[in-house]
C-alpha cells in the first residue's frame, strides 16, 4: 500500500510594485551597486509603500491567486499556516487576518516564526496534518514586510531584504509524490547574532527603544555567513545521502534567498550545477519567507511530476533546514 504523502499541488506570489534598487541605494547609505553586489548577487528588491499596509497586504492577493488557478473554493480550506516574522500586529495572527480576509471560513489559522527558516517549518507542519488524514486541503503562506524592521541608515541590512508574499497548496497524494523526507535544526545560542532587540515582552516599546533604533533586524554578518554556509550545506548533504540522492538525480536546488555566496557553496557541496540552482535573489533580495515560493513560482513552468527537489533554508535564531520534495504536478500544464 502506497503511503499517503503531502503533495504541493499550486503555488502563487504577489509581490509590490516598488523596486527599490542599489543605484537609489547609494544615495541613503555608504555603498554602491559594486559592493553590495559582490557580497551578495542582489540588484535590487520590491518594497511595499502605503500607509496601514502589512504583510496580509501582499499574502491576501497571493491566496486569493492561488485559489483561482487552482480551482478551489475559499470554503474548502482546512488549515491555513502563515510563515513570518513581521505580523500585521502582535495578535491576532497574521494567518486568522488572511483566513477572513480570503473568505476561508472553514479554516483553522495560526502563524509560525522561525525566521528564514519558517516556510520549510510551516510546509513539514502541514504535511503532518495531511498525512494524519485530518485535513485534505491546507494552504501555506510565506510572507514578509522586511521593510518594516530594517534600518535604512545600516548599509549592513539595508541592502539586503525586501518585501514579498507566497502560497502554496497542500493536498494529499498517492502516487509517491511530495514531501519525502525532511530535516530540521535550531541552536538558540545563535540568537545573539541576528536578532530584533525591541519590541517584545522583554523590551516592549519606549522612547529609549525607539531612540536607540532597537526594533529593527540587527546582524552581525561575519557570524552569520560562517554559520549559515556550513549549516546549509550540510543539512542538505544529509538529505541526499538519507535518501541515496546524487546530484543526477536532483532536478533543483530550491535555497533560501539571503546570499548568492552562501548559495553557491551550498550547490557546490551538493555537486550541483548553476541550472540546478533556483536563483533570483538579483531581483528580489532576501525576502526571508517568502523566497523559496518565490522560486518555486518563478520555475513552475519548468517543473514536471517526479521531478526531486530539495529545498534548504537558513534563519535567525539560528534555524535551518532542509526538505526532499518529490514534485507532483506539470508546472507547464499551470496558467501562472
Amino acid at each position: 500500500m502506497t503511503k499517503t504523502r503531502a503533495a504541493i499541488t499550486g503555488v502563487n506570489t504577489w509581490v509590490p510594485e516598488y523596486r527599490l534598487t542599489n543605484a537609489e541605494l547609494e544615495t541613503m547609505v555608504d555603498t554602491n551597486d559594486e559592493w553590495i553586489q559582490t557580497r551578495t548577487g542582489i540588484q535590487e528588491r520590491r518594497i511595499l509603500k502605503g500607509k496601514d499596509k502589512g504583510t496580509s497586504t501582499m499574502a491576501v492577493p497571493a491566496v486569493n491567486g492561488l485559489l483561482e488557478k487552482t480551482g478551489i473554493k475559499p470554503e474548502d480550506i482546512d488549515l491555513l499556516i502563515c510563515a513570518t516574522v513581521t505580523p500585521d500586529m502582535q495578535f491576532p495572527a497574521t494567518a486568522n487576518i488572511i483566513s477572513n480576509k480570503c473568505g476561508l471560513v472553514n479554516a483553522f489559522s495560526f502563524d509560525i516564526n522561525a525566521a528564514c527558516s519558517g516556510f520549510i517549518d510551516a510546509v513539514t507542519t502541514a504535511a503532518m496534518y495531511i498525512e494524519s488524514g485530518r485535513y485534505k486541503k491546507v494552504v501555506v503562506v510565506g510572507a514578509d514586510k522586511m521593510s518594516s524592521i530594517i534600518d535604512y541608515t545600516d548599509r549592513q541590512t539595508c541592502i539586503i531584504f525586501g518585501d514579498a508574499a507566497g502560497a502554496v497548496l497542500m493536498e494529499p497524494n498517492d502516487e509517491g509524490n511530495g514531501l519525502i523526507d525532511h530535516q530540521l535544526h535550531t541552536d538558540g545560542a545563535g540568537a545573539v547574532h541576528l536578532h530584533q532587540k525591541a519590541g517584545g515582552s522583554m523590551r516592549p516599546a519606549t522612547h529609549e527603544t525607539v531612540d536607540a533604533r532597537e526594533h529593527y533586524v540587527y546582524q552581525e554578518g561575519a557570524a552569520v555567513f560562517k554559520f549559515a554556509v556550513t549549516n546549509m550545506a550540510d543539512v542538505s548533504e544529509v538529505i541526499m545521502k538519507r535518501n541515496n540522492l546524487t546530484a543526477d538525480d536532483i532536478a533543483y536546488l530550491v535555497p533560501h534567498q539571503a546570499n548568492k555566496r552562501i548559495i553557491d557553496a551550498t550547490a557546490n557541496r551538493m555537486g550541483l550545477s548553476e541550472e540546478k540552482v533556483m536563483l533570483n535573489i538579483m531581483k528580489y533580495g532576501n525576502t526571508t519567507n517568502g523566497t523559496i515560493p518565490l522560486c518555486l513560482h518563478e520555475w513552475e513552468p519548468k517543473l514536471k511530476k517526479g521531478d526531486n527537489l530539495i529545498l534548504s533554508a537558513f534563519g535567525g535564531g539560528f534555524t535551518w533546514g532542509a526538505l526532499y520534495i518529490k514534485w507532483a504536478y506539470d508546472g507547464s500544464t499551470i496558467s501562472s
